[in-house]
């Protein structure tokens, strides 16, 4: 069985063999809307002008106007969606117009807060204005005399962990200091007195024999 010949698609030059053309493939195109239709539930509509402007056309529904209507007014809903309603433009300009009009007015009270800007305010105003100001301050110096307090706090924790660890060190020391000294490491103090003592004892014989010399070289009885 030889393969069907695909038929390429171009402009058909002949005008009767173009014009059974378009008979069959429009008799073939309603077919399918129909079983589109049937199958699908859907509503179908289709429009066709030949080449010498005759118009053909399908609908699944009773009435061709019908579906059109209802394809117009599914576009005007798109359209109405895509673009926002003249009521929410007024409030979006409305609410835009309000924050512009806050964001000055904020500008210029932090200027007036910096001594800016001051032309045109009346006694009031500007006792208000010291008044704020004021109560700015004595915040401002509460907040520096609370970090103060905290740093003097943290010194004094830091102070008495180093005076513990201070004497923790001075105990290890005396506690090395009295092992030492059971061991015999001040023996030195001993030994010093001793030396003394024997120096002591060994200068005296020397005086008492250079007495007894002299006594008797001169004649004298010895009194020992």
């Amino acid at each position: 069985m030889m393969a069907r010949e695909k038929v390429q698609i171009k402009k058909i030059d002949n005008a009767t063999a173009r014009r059974v053309t378009f008979s069959k493939r429009r008799r073939g195109l309603f077919k399918k809307a129909e079983e589109l239709s049937v199958l699908c539930d859907a509503d179908v509509a289709v429009i066709l002008f030949s080449s010498n402007d005759k118009l053909f056309q399908y609908s699944s529904s009773s009435s061709m106007d019908e579906v059109i209507e209802r394809r117009s007014l599914h576009s005007k809903n798109l359209e109405k969606l895509n673009q926002p309603s003249l009521e929410l433009q007024l409030v979006e300009d409305t609410n835009y117009a309000n924050l512009s009009k806050e964001v000055a007015e904020r500008t210029l009270q932090l200027r007036q807060l910096r001594g800016e800007e001051l032309q045109g305010l009346s006694i009031e105003e500007l006792h208000q204005l010291e008044k704020s100001l004021e109560a700015g301050l004595s915040r401002v110096v509460a907040k520096k005399g609370e970090v103060i307090m905290n740093e003097i706090n943290h010194l004094q924790e830091k102070e008495v962990k180093l005076m513990e660890e201070n004497n923790k060190l001075r105990q290890e020391l005396l506690k090395i200091s009295n092992a030492w000294k059971l061991t015999g490491g001040y023996s030195g103090d001993d030994g010093d007195s001793s030396e003394s003592t024997n120096i002591s004892n060994s200068t005296g014989p020397p005086q008492d024999y250079e007495s007894s010399g002299t006594s008797l070289k001169l004649g004298l009885p010895y009194s020992g």
